[in-house]
């Protein structure tokens, strides 16, 4: 393709090559991360867009190139990252995560269309990646991100609270995690069974025991993850330092997937999950400290 005359008109400044560059190196890169995905998929229509937005993605690098009059390589450690984050945590989430990437970009297409109009391409396709991105929200799994976040929710609020009452209450970390594991488990079960009844009865498209087990083992991995540090660590109150640092923790890591999957709030959704547990952990701590003293455990 040779350069028009509107390319050879005006100048760029070193500032706003290094942003094409950026912005050409980006998009060569995406041509092989989506080209890769695209022989990973069995669903047909997603097949063609990832193979579409492949194609769009090199007639972008293209039209930079003319601009730039350079080749540029491909960024390596950006294609695997996004390839394996998409394989293991799903297609919609690993491309809305690398969309949300793009935001350096356009300001420097809003200056590059100064120098080519073509840019306006690069720009209306970049729309229409995002409207064509969210079609992938059919994945299976994120039907049932709501009976997830229902389990995941409940062990926080539930478990966190009741392990620090425990801590106080009864002063010995192998004791308290066997009573955590017993209390978690029973109420992960209870949890399932409620969701499944719950679900069963709902106008969805969701299976009953799909969302019961889903429910279930987000549940059930919550207390295994909350309980352990109580029968590895001999300290007491470090292992319940431990519960509030893997609560947040695992509040962070789950509130970020669900807000680039389904597109929420994440600050607002990570402060309001994370006052509910610790709120709920602060008064059982002094429910626990009231027990000790009632009865004189531990003294």
């Amino acid at each position: 393709m040779n350069p028009s005359a509107d390319d050879e008109a005006k100048p760029i400044s070193r500032d706003l090559m290094e942003k094409i560059l950026r912005a050409q190196k980006n998009e060569i890169t995406e041509h092989f991360i989506y080209g890769k995905l695209s022989k990973q998929v069995k669903d047909v229509r997603h097949l063609e867009i990832l193979v579409d937005i492949s194609r769009d993605e090199m007639n972008h690098y293209n039209i930079l190139r003319d601009i730039t009059k350079m080749d540029v390589g491909v960024d390596k450690f950006k294609m695997y990252f996004y390839f394996l984050i998409s394989r293991f945590f799903g297609l919609n989430f690993g491309l809305k995560l690398m969309e949300r990437g793009e935001d350096f970009a356009q300001d420097a297409y809003e200056k590059i269309k100064e120098i080519s109009p073509k840019v306006e391409d690069i720009i209306r396709d970049e729309n229409k990646h995002e409207r064509e991105i969210i079609s992938f929200i059919d994945e299976e799994h994120l039907k049932y991100i709501s009976s997830m976040v229902l389990g995941l929710n409940d062990a926080l609020v539930e478990l966190s609270g009741a392990l620090i009452g425990f801590t106080l209450a009864l002063q010995d970390p192998f004791m308290v995690g066997i009573v955590g594991l017993i209390t978690g488990i029973a109420a992960s079960m209870s949890m399932a069974t409620s969701e499944f009844l719950s679900t069963k009865h709902e106008e969805s498209d969701k299976n009953p025991l799909k969302a019961s087990l889903y429910t279930g083992l987000a549940y059930i991995f919550t207390v295994l993850l909350l309980s352990s540090p109580y029968l590895l660590i001999k300290e007491l109150y470090f292992c319940m330092g431990l519960v509030i640092l893997n609560s947040m923790l695992l509040i962070l890591i789950f509130t970020f997937y669900i807000s680039i999957a389904k597109g929420m709030n994440f600050r607002k959704r990570f402060l309001e999950m994370a006052a509910i547990s610790l709120g709920v952990a602060i008064i059982n701590f002094f429910i626990g400290l009231g027990i000790r003293n009632l009865f004189g455990l531990g003294v």
